[in-house]
């Protein structure tokens, strides 16, 4: 994931944009697919960013002032950082992980049959 909250709201975005264009694609190529299927799975990669994007957006929920030192602060402030993003991190990947599945289960088998022919001989 990105260093810094800017960077990792637009990989978040990049990568749901581009889940939902193979949807697209895949609704307007491949026959005998169900469209209905594919714009749910889309509709769940909008709930998606949207919630990744809101998490990013987390702020520390104290004030240096709480802390006996400024150092004692900033890692504080590190580690609460940390695992809030590595938590998003593991979150996201297992949701993505779950509609790529979903979009694979939604193609018909002939389609599921072609893409592992094509995938053999590469």
């Amino acid at each position: 994931m990105a260093a810094n909250k800017r960077l990792l709201k637009k990989e978040i975005r990049r990568i749901c944009g581009a889940l939902a264009g193979e949807c697209v694609i895949a609704k307007l190529t491949v026959p005998g697919i169900n469209p209905e299927d594919f714009n749910h799975i889309i509709y769940k990669l909008a709930d998606l960013q949207e919630s990744a994007v809101r998490l990013v957006s987390v702020e520390f929920p104290q004030s240096p002032s709480s802390f006996e030192s400024m150092k004692a602060y900033r890692d504080a402030r590190h580690a609460y950082f940390k695992e809030s993003f590595t938590k998003l991190k593991l979150e996201f990947n297992k949701r993505v992980e779950e509609l790529v599945k979903e979009m694979n289960s939604a193609l018909p088998e002939e389609q599921k049959k072609a893409n592992k022919a094509a995938a053999t001989k590469e």
